[in-house]
């Protein structure tokens, strides 16, 4: 009899399985096809699950209420990841990793406790559901260091081609083709965008502001703002602003200099300091036992 009910219970198992894999290889179909010529790759990471993001975000996302959509927007920008995932797609990823997670834990822990399986199903689930909120941070952290380190290169490029004769449009475009890639290229490639579709300069430069949201870009924007509405020089502005980010880039650099030794004393005491103890000591030990 258990026997015959453990058969019933496989042949079911099987085609509950096999059903659902029907149901998505149908759903599959309704996908329209992917277009990402103006977004960056997919991480590779986020290769794995991105089928099941696409469609979590076709038949889920685009229902959303758009005062969540506009809010996601809103922090995708501020991070740079808007290049890489829009609202729809990050609400998916958290949908996914939240079911997939604990899906993923349970295979192995079939056999366990109840109370111990639901602990560890609970813990997968919020796990999977705060991971791209984990890489949302990281992503903005790293992109505000790479925005601060690069911000006075490109504020010289600006400074020597309005120095030559260009004016402030010319020499964004030449800073842009000529500036290292990463973060703060991509932002003033979008200064240039919107300048170019009508916007005034000023407007163009404040939404660059409130999308990076740091003290730097801040000053330096509003700097070019006033030079612009006072009718001062742009090119003292700029020179102006450039030594300012230079020298603020040399102070963080000392800070962090000076703040190497500190960082070094926990690991000195914690690994460094023993094994040299037990170096020393160990020959002085061996010897004192032979006697």
């Amino acid at each position: 009899m258990s026997e015959l009910l453990a058969l019933f219970s496989g042949a079911g198992t099987g085609v509950a399985v096999t059903c659902l894999i029907l149901v998505f290889m149908a759903l599959f179909r309704y996908l329209p096809e992917e277009n990402r010529t103006y977004m960056d790759p997919v991480p590779p990471l986020m290769k794995p699950v991105w089928p099941l993001v696409r469609l979590v975000s076709y038949f889920v996302g685009a229902s959303l209420p758009p005062k969540v959509l506009d809010w996601l927007d809103r922090r995708l920008q501020r991070t740079g990841a808007l290049y890489v995932l829009t609202p729809e797609d990050y609400f998916a990823l958290c949908v996914v990793l939240a079911l997939l997670l604990p899906l993923i834990a349970l295979l192995p822990m079939l056999s366990g406790k109840s109370g111990v399986l639901g602990s560890v199903l609970l813990l997968m689930f919020v796990l999977g559901a705060v991971l791209p909120e984990l890489w949302i941070n990281d992503t903005r952290q790293r992109r505000d260091r790479d925005i601060v380190r690069n911000l006075p290169v490109f504020l010289e490029y600006l400074t020597m081609c309005v120095d030559a004769g260009l004016n402030f449009l010319g020499a964004l475009q030449q800073a842009v083709d000529k500036g290292p890639n990463g973060a703060m290229k991509n932002e003033f490639r979008i200064v240039l965008r919107d300048i170019r579709s009508g916007l005034p300069r000023a407007e163009a430069l404040a939404r660059m502001e409130k999308r990076i949201n740091l003290k730097d870009i801040s000053t330096f924007v509003r700097a070019v703002i006033q030079a612009e509405k006072m009718g001062s020089s742009l090119k003292t502005t700029l020179q102006i602003q450039a030594q300012q980010r230079l020298e603020e880039r040399f102070q963080r650099a000392e800070k962090t200099a000076m703040q190497a030794p500190v960082k070094l004393i926990v690991p000195l005491i914690l690994f460094i300091f023993p094994l040299t103890f037990v170096i020393l000591l160990f020959p002085i030990a061996v010897k004192f036992m032979a006697q």
